[in-house]
């Protein structure tokens, strides 16, 4: 076996699980999803059925990523946090041809307790700060907090707040690297 796999988790048929993977206590991996190599699945975690996990993706305790959930590589998602996959459920109405789709994209992080309301992507390097409730797309680079969601700042690929200065440049504090903010978009430069 290329993957480690504790003796409670739950592994179903017709999964494609990387190489260095780690899956931990009471997880259930269930058939048809993609978990890609590196990554580390948490306690008491659900895969449910057509999932994608890139690589070297962080899972923590008690996240349950629903069908319509794709996740880039490098992606960090925080205990007990919530994706959704229906907007309008109801317990007496099958709504499985109804499934939004949502993507998290690479190195993106969503804090603990956050819920991604489904159809909502979350762009790349993106931070959702604990609790927040994303209802709408989360642009690359963008600090979001609160319910509703609302950006209230920038983040730097390794974590750390970018302040921007006249000319719309900013340093990362951690590595150095340069970003630049031009019509409401970042990119690092």
């Amino acid at each position: 076996m290329e993957y480690f796999a504790h003796e409670t988790a739950v592994i179903d048929e017709g999964c494609q699980i990387g190489e260095g993977t780690k899956i931990w206590h009471f997880s259930h991996i269930m058939p048809n999803c993609k978990i890609g190599e590196g990554c580390n699945i948490g306690q008491n975690v659900v895969v449910s059925p057509g999932v994608e996990l890139g690589k070297n993706v962080k899972v923590q305790n008690n996240v349950s990523i629903y069908t319509g959930v794709i996740c880039e590589d490098d992606v960090f998602l925080g205990p007990s946090m919530v994706f959704t996959n229906v907007i309008n459920p109801r317990s007496a109405v099958n709504r499985k041809s109804e499934y939004a789709k949502t993507v998290v994209k690479q190195g993106a992080s969503i804090g603990a307790n956050a819920t991604i309301v489904c159809g909502h992507d979350i762009g790349r390097f993106a931070f959702i700060g604990a609790g927040a409730v994303v209802t709408k797309h989360v642009p690359d680079y963008a600090l979001v907090v609160g319910n509703p969601a609302r950006q209230i700042g920038w983040m730097s690929e390794q974590g750390y707040r970018l302040e921007f200065n006249t000319d719309g440049i900013a340093i990362c504090p951690g590595n150095g690297d340069r970003y630049e903010l031009i019509d409401g978009l970042v990119k690092r430069i």
